[in-house]
This record gives C-alpha cells, structure tokens and sequence, in this order.
C-alpha cells in the first residue's frame, strides 16, 4: 500500500511518530504487566474486571501500530481549509477500548446489566458519531453537527457515571466505593479532555496548527489522554484488585449477593 504524501510526511516527523512508538511501547509493558499481576486470580466477578481491563492495552497496541504504519491514517479534505490528515485509527480503539474501561468500572460499582449495556451502547455511539465528525468533507458545520452529536452520546455516559453507578456502590464496601470515587473522576475528567483536543486540534478549529508540526502536538494530547485513561487507570484497578480481592469477591457479576453474603 502506498501512502499519500501528506501522510508521509506527517510521520517521518519525529515528534509525531515519537506520539505513537511511545504508546506501542508503554501499552505492550502494560499488557504483560497486567497478565501477571492477574496470575492467581479465581473470582469470577474479578476475573472479568481483569479480562475487560487487560483488553484495553491490547486493543490500543493494534491501534497505535496502525497509526505507526499509516494503514488508519487518511487524508480528508474539508471545506474552506484543504487537505487535513486525519487519524481515524484512534476513533477504531476507543470504540473497542472504551467500552471495556466502562465494563471493568461498571462491574466494580455492582452495576446491573440494564445500566452497563446503556453506557456501553451510547458510548459505542459517541466513537462512532466522533468518527462521523472526522470524516465528513461536505461542510465544515456538517462536521460540528456530529460534534455534537457525539457529544450527546458523551453526556449520557457522564450521567451514568456520575449519577447511576455511584448509587450502585453504596452497596458494596467502603474501601471499593472509595476506588470507584477515584477513578470515575479520573475517567470523566480524563474524557472531558478528548473532545477540547478535538475542537483545538487539527480536526476541529485547527488552534494547535494544520501543518505536521499541529498534527504532532495533537497527537502527543491523545497520547498522553490515553496514558491517564488507560493505564493508569487500569494500574491503579488491578492493583488493588490483585491485593484485596476478596473485598470484591463478596458480590456477584452483577451486584447481587453471594451466598456467603446471606
């Protein structure tokens, strides 16, 4: 497959390809990290929180392998402006990765499948609304009306997060809800962040600059997103995991208790 020129050069820029080696790199440690750090688990429950978690690394590796070898890179040309090279690859990731982070958080909460397959669903439809905005050429307002749209999406998710998931917890232990806290203000302050990299950056007003150097700074702004929201996030969960399962152990997939509870 031969690159387009401006795809070419966007990665021959050391800052822009340093953006995504970096990624490749971290999020391979952390997935073998992750593996072992899961080695004696035997829970169900927690065992799925660490399956969900652990596939979050994995799946950004093939993203950001993707990205480094320009097969989800493109070039759009969008109206007024010219030709604008668009990383669509991290559009695929999150619609794979940011579900599993809402699995892990939600089964952590005790959440029940209602209020999981509805944050999973309208974030799926946040990803793909957010594509839709990268990729539309007719009309730069056409652009911003699926910025909004996913933004919708977006706030449906907050709203779980912030509002249902957090009555779910109270049931479990103390020291659970005190994580739950943690890092659902770590996703959602952390989420916040993609959508102002998207309206500053080089697919929405352009603020960062158009040119490779743009591009670049860009792309370290999701990186560097995606190291808080991912991996920290999930260092942080399975750590504990790993050290007081049987804290989440006491209820089932779903929140209900187990016979032992009884």
């Amino acid at each position: 497959m031969t690159l387009e020129p401006a795809v070419e050069d966007a990665l021959s820029e050391p800052l822009m390809a340093s953006s995504l080696w970096f990624m490749i790199a971290l999020m391979g440690a952390a997935t073998v990290l992750f593996v072992y750090m899961g080695r004696n688990v035997s829970d169900p429950r927690i065992a799925l929180i660490f399956a969900a978690t652990i596939g979050v690394p994995a799946v950004s590796i093939s993203s950001y392998f993707g990205l480094a070898s320009g097969l989800t890179i493109g070039v759009v040309e969008i109206a007024g402006r010219g030709e604008t090279v668009t990383m669509w690859g991290r559009y695929l990731t999150w619609t794979f990765s940011t579900p599993l982070i809402l699995l892990a958080l939600g089964l952590l909460a005790g959440s029940n499948a209602t209020k999981l397959f509805t944050a999973i669903v309208f974030d799926i439809g946040m990803c793909v609304t957010g594509l839709a905005a990268a990729l539309t050429t007719q009309a730069v307002w056409m652009r911003w009306a699926w910025f909004g749209i996913s933004s919708a999406f977006f706030l449906v998710v907050v709203y779980v997060l912030l509002v249902e998931w957090p009555r779910d917890v109270r049931a479990q232990e103390p020291d659970v809800q005190n994580l739950f806290n943690t890092l659902k203000l770590l996703t959602v302050v952390l989420w916040f962040g993609y959508p102002i990299v998207w309206a500053l950056g080089t697919e929405g007003l352009a603020l960062l600059g158009t040119g490779t150097t743009g591009l670049a700074i860009t792309s370290w702004l999701y990186s560097l997103l995606d190291v808080g929201a991912k991996f920290v996030f999930a260092f942080v969960l399975l750590r504990f995991l790993a050290d007081e399962p049987e804290t989440v152990a006491r209820k089932t997939l779903f929140g209900a208790p187990t016979t032992a509870d009884d």
